[in-house]
C-alpha cells in the first residue's frame, strides 16, 4: 500500500512557475497589489459628496497615479503628466465621461489642473482634513 505522504512528497503543480515577480515579491503584470486610500475617502467623502460611479473612478485613477504609484512630485501632490484618452481607455469610459467628471472634481477641490494632464491632488482630499492630518505640500499652494 502507497503511503500518502510519499506520494505528497512527489507530487508537483502543474501550474506554471510565475517567473514575472519583482524584486519585491509582487507581479508586474495584473497581480494583486496594495493602494493607499484613506479610510477617510469612505467614512466621508463618498458619504457627503454622492460622487458618481465615474466620478468614483476618476477621483481614484489620479489619487493613484500621484500617491500609490512612484511618482516624482509626490511630495507637491502632483500627478506625472497623463493622457485623458489614456485614462479614458483603462477605465472604460467615454471620454466626454471623463472630462465631466474631472471638471466636477475640481469644483469640489479634490483636484486641481495644473497643466493639461497634469493634476494636483490632496492626499485627505480636502485642505481642512489636510490640516487635521497635518499634510504638507512643500509650499505648494493653489
Amino acid at each position: 500500500m502507497v503511503d500518502i505522504h510519499s506520494i505528497l512528497a512527489d507530487h508537483r503543480s502543474k501550474a506554471k512557475h510565475d517567473t514575472s515577480l519583482e524584486v519585491s515579491g509582487r507581479n508586474q503584470d495584473h497581480g494583486p497589489s496594495i493602494s493607499e486610500i484613506p479610510d477617510i475617502f469612505f467614512d466621508k467623502i463618498i458619504v457627503d459628496y454622492k460622487l458618481s460611479r465615474i466620478d468614483i473612478l476618476v477621483l481614484m485613477y489620479i489619487y493613484r497615479r500621484v500617491w500609490c504609484f512612484p511618482n516624482l512630485h509626490r511630495s507637491h501632490g502632483i500627478s506625472q503628466m497623463m493622457s485623458h484618452t489614456e485614462m479614458s481607455k483603462n477605465l472604460a469610459v467615454a471620454i466626454e465621461d471623463v472630462y465631466s467628471a474631472l471638471r466636477k472634481l475640481e469644483e469640489y477641490d479634490f483636484i486641481r489642473t495644473i497643466r493639461a494632464g497634469q493634476y494636483f491632488s490632496r492626499r485627505f482630499f480636502s485642505k481642512e482634513l489636510d490640516a487635521s492630518f497635518e499634510q504638507t505640500y512643500d509650499d505648494f499652494e493653489i
